[in-house]
């Protein structure tokens, strides 16, 4: 089941199994991928969101895209990265309360790496290498998660996740029936 309305790329929602499967890495950066990463960013302004990793919208490469400029008057700052990996992260932690676009309307409390270093592929195909803070070293590792298979309540406890599955699963049934 997905999110589509007035989105470039419809978006999946948990439980699916291609949110829980390993993205294969990206071993040739085409036209094809290039566009994908901007329909993934039209999907994630529209949703509206912050992050979105290529196997939410059914997709499984090592391709994320975000943008935490999201403040009133701020001005975007879209990033691609292809084949995105965490090469250095700092042993102070923050919390944050974390969502997300493929578990519509839960949030949850939870503890990363403050700092991170991370090296990916820009969309010319050229490496790059860019510490992140605050909520953009939250952000670039929950989605770097989601191309690893892992949903940010995979470290809830077990009821409170399966609760979560329960409400996802509900959510998918009604909007199933809205469909027909």
């Amino acid at each position: 089941m997905t999110i589509s309305k007035g989105m470039k790329r419809a978006i999946l929602i948990h439980p699916d199994p291609k949110l829980k499967a390993v993205a294969t890495p990206v071993a040739d950066l085409s036209d094809g991928l290039r566009i994908l990463a901007d329909d993934m960013l039209e999907t994630m302004y529209a949703a509206p969101g912050i992050g979105l990793a290529a196997p939410q919208v059914g997709v499984l490469e090592r391709l994320i895209v975000l943008d935490c400029a999201r403040e009133d008057g701020a001005t975007p700052q879209p990033v691609a990265m292809f084949n995105p990996r965490v090469a250095a992260a700092s042993d102070e932690r923050n919390v944050y309360e974390e969502g997300c676009l493929s578990i519509p309307q839960i949030y949850a409390d939870v503890e990363r790496p403050a700092e991170v270093t991370v090296d990916w592929l820009d969309r010319d195909g050229n490496p790059q290498c860019q510490g992140f803070s605050g909520l953009w070293a939250t952000c670039v590792q929950h989605e770097i998660d989601h191309l690893d298979g892992k949903l940010f309540i995979d470290g809830l406890k077990p009821l409170k996740r399966h609760m979560i599955t329960r409400k996802m699963k509900k959510l998918k049934r009604e909007m199933a029936r809205e469909k027909a």
